[in-house]
This record gives C-alpha cells, structure tokens and sequence, in this order.
C-alpha cells in the first residue's frame, strides 16, 4: 500500500476563535501515523475562516479517520470534514 494525502477542512465553532492556537492544537493531536503537509486558511462567510489541513496517510481502510478524531476532539472546532483525497 501507499500513501495518500488528504484535505480535511476544520471549521471552528466561532468567528472569534484563535486560529493560531487552534493551529498549533491540530499539530499536537496529529496521530503519529499521520504526516503534516502544511495548513492554510479559508475565508467561509462572515468573518469565520477554516482551516483546510493537508495530511498524509497511508492507504488503507479507515485512513483518515483517527486524524479526523483527534481533531474533532479539539475544544473550538465545531466540524470536520475530508475534504480531497489523492495520491502521492
């Protein structure tokens, strides 16, 4: 099997939320079977902004499914949710 890299957007429960602290939660609960690809941001609608979380992960049944656990688990994320999935 391979790798395959997935976009999972993480919606905040809040416009005022702190993306930078909500970064940095997402960085510390990433499974240690995940890779970091990098982070960016989404404007949504009145002033509330995703974060759109690029991971890697191997291709097999469940694959991302312990990364979107442990970050819906992160006090001020109000969803989350896979996003694009493609191949290395």
């Amino acid at each position: 099997m391979g790798k395959v890299i997935a976009q999972i957007k993480v919606m905040p429960d809040d416009a005022d939320t702190d993306l930078d602290a909500l970064e940095a939660g997402l960085e510390d609960v990433l499974p240690e079977e995940a890779e970091l690809n990098g982070i960016k941001r989404e404007d949504v609608a009145f002033g509330l902004v995703a974060l759109l979380v690029n991971v890697g992960v191997e291709d097999e049944a469940g694959g991302t499914e312990a990364v979107e656990e442990a970050f819906a688990g992160i006090d001020d994320v109000e969803s989350v949710s896979v996003e694009d999935v493609g191949r290395v």
